[in-house]
């Protein structure tokens, strides 16, 4: 090993030999050798032969993730098919030291399911059985491979609703969810993956199994240990299976695509729909005109929802157990927002084919951004009310660095996570423009500070933003957080330098 490269912001840095076993240290990273032969052979007999891929080009869509920032290497990637796999893969790793990495759907975006430093990747997609649905108890037992619509299947068959919707649900997987608390477009309504977990099972570092797969909304016998998990993006122990919340389906949805003079005017709209649907809003989406202008251009399938242009735009979503009288209430929203100077213009979708198209829109705002050249990528987020007061400020201190730069937010204006993503120039050099990133990302980072919020809402830390956390997370959390990390991972195998 020549060196370690420490990946953060499209910035790497090869460190002398001397010093990368300093920062590995420091950064939890088991320094990882060669895999000796038998060793190999041993891992390689838990699984099987045929689900244990050494050859490079078959191991590729392992190793590299959706916005190919992170590229990594592995002597091997183990596709256990039980718990009791992952467990004695656990247990082998604990007593060789040997360092491995968890991965789900491989969808995530800030390079903590990417192999750095050579470790042996545990790909979980075949742990895959929806265990038991129970609509009684409103509950379903999902092994940590299930894919997010898998699991939303599941439980329409048995006319419930799963909550959590992402776009990325025909690939991201339960486990994954969990590791990394995702979010999504319903999470004003039914929270982020943490709310939808009742119990998990989880395999420690060292093979143990936790079975804490509880099914009870009431249980006061000590220490909730599921959300020591939840989150930890595979750094503690993990994830094989979980008990998820269901909810009853909903008997009526409308959707409605409105153009708004201003973010502030998109705020006062939100508090309107709060107040005469309370408990209805399920999703109220921001997008500036820029970004609709980008969906149009390179997407396919997506029409202008408005005759004119429109500075922003809103895509509300109510949803009621009411069969009626829905739409009714949407319409009324949007005529008082239209009589406030709130609403520009809207239309409210008339078949689901609209409404899908309204959510492809949204959908795509992050998939076209790479037609534009290079972009830099933001998922903050600050206290609902102060939305308006950080896109203006992170506008303007984007403005100063890059005069030409095209800023472009978007997201979740219902819970105040907004993905600050900025475009580069029309004409720009893109490596250069993306050599402005760890800049852009101080000065919109300050700007998220002022206003008390954080540097990560639904997308973890990763690589990406674990140099940052010791500069945000309060001192006495972070020493917990390390604590944590040593207690019950002393060896430091499960997923090296990542998160910490």
């Amino acid at each position: 090993m020549r060196g370690v490269i420490v990946h953060q912001a499209h910035i790497k840095i090869l460190y002398s030999r001397r010093n990368a076993v300093e920062a590995a240290r420091a950064m939890n990273i088991v320094e990882t050798k060669m895999l000796p032969a038998d060793l190999l052979a041993r891992f390689v007999a838990i699984v099987g032969e045929k689900n244990a891929i050494t050859e490079r080009e078959a191991q590729a869509p392992y190793l590299t993730e959706p916005r190919d920032m992170f590229r990594g290497k592995s002597p091997v990637v183990l596709r256990p098919g039980s718990v009791a796999e992952v467990s004695a893969i656990l247990k082998l790793a604990s007593e060789s030291a040997t360092a491995i990495v968890p991965q789900g759907g491989n969808t995530g975006l800030v390079g903590g399911q990417i192999p750095q430093h050579g470790e042996i990747v545990l790909a979980l997609n075949r742990l895959d059985r929806v265990r038991e649905v129970d609509p009684v108890s409103n509950t379903m037992t999902c092994e940590a491979g299930v894919t997010l619509l898998k699991a939303r299947e599941a439980a329409a068959a048995v006319d419930r609703l799963y909550p959590q919707l992402l776009p990325s649900e025909g690939s991201c997987t339960i486990g994954g969810n969990l590791s990394t608390n995702a979010g999504g477009t319903a999470a004003l309504a039914h929270g982020i993956a943490r709310s939808h977990a009742l119990g998990i099972e989880a395999v420690l570092a060292d093979g143990r199994v936790l079975n804490a797969l509880n099914k009870l909304k009431k249980d006061n016998t000590g220490y909730d240990l599921k959300d020591l998990f939840i989150g930890a993006e595979g750094t503690l122990g993990v994830i094989t299976a979980a008990v998820l919340r269901l909810v009853p389906r909903p008997r009526s949805i409308e959707t409605a695509f409105v153009g708004v003079p201003s973010a502030k005017a998109a705020l006062g709209l939100f508090g309107l729909a709060n107040e005469r649907a309370t408990g209805n809003v399920t999703s109220f989406e921001l997008m500036l005109r820029l970004g609709v202008e980008l969906v149009l251009r390179h997407g396919s399938g997506c029409r202008d929802p408005l005759p004119q242009p429109h500075p922003w735009y809103v895509l509300i979503e109510l949803s009621s157990q009411a069969r009626s009288g829905l739409r009714a209430v949407l319409e009324e929203i949007l005529a008082d927002g239209l009589e406030r100077g709130l609403v520009e213009d809207a239309t409210i979708a008339e078949s689901l084919d609209q409404t899908k198209m309204f959510w492809r829109i949204r959908e795509m705002f992050g998939e076209v951004q790479r037609h534009e050249g290079g972009s830099i990528k933001h998922d903050v987020s600050v206290p609902v009310a102060a939305v308006p007061a950080f896109i203006a400020e992170a506008n303007a201190a984007v403005a100063k660095l890059i005069p030409a730069a095209r800023p472009l937010p978007f997201g979740h204006l219902g819970d105040g996570n907004i993905h600050y993503n900025v475009a580069q120039p029309l004409g720009a050099d893109k490596a250069e423009f993306l050599g402005h990133w760890s800049e852009v990302n101080a000065a919109v980072f300050a700007v998220v500070a002022k206003h008390g919020g954080s540097i990560s809402a639904e997308h973890g830390i990763g690589v990406m933003k674990r140099d940052l956390l010791p500069k945000v997370k309060d001192p006495v959390a972070y020493d917990l957080m390390r604590t944590l990390k040593r207690a019950l991972d002393p060896k430091g195998i499960l997923n090296p330098g990542k998160v910490l």
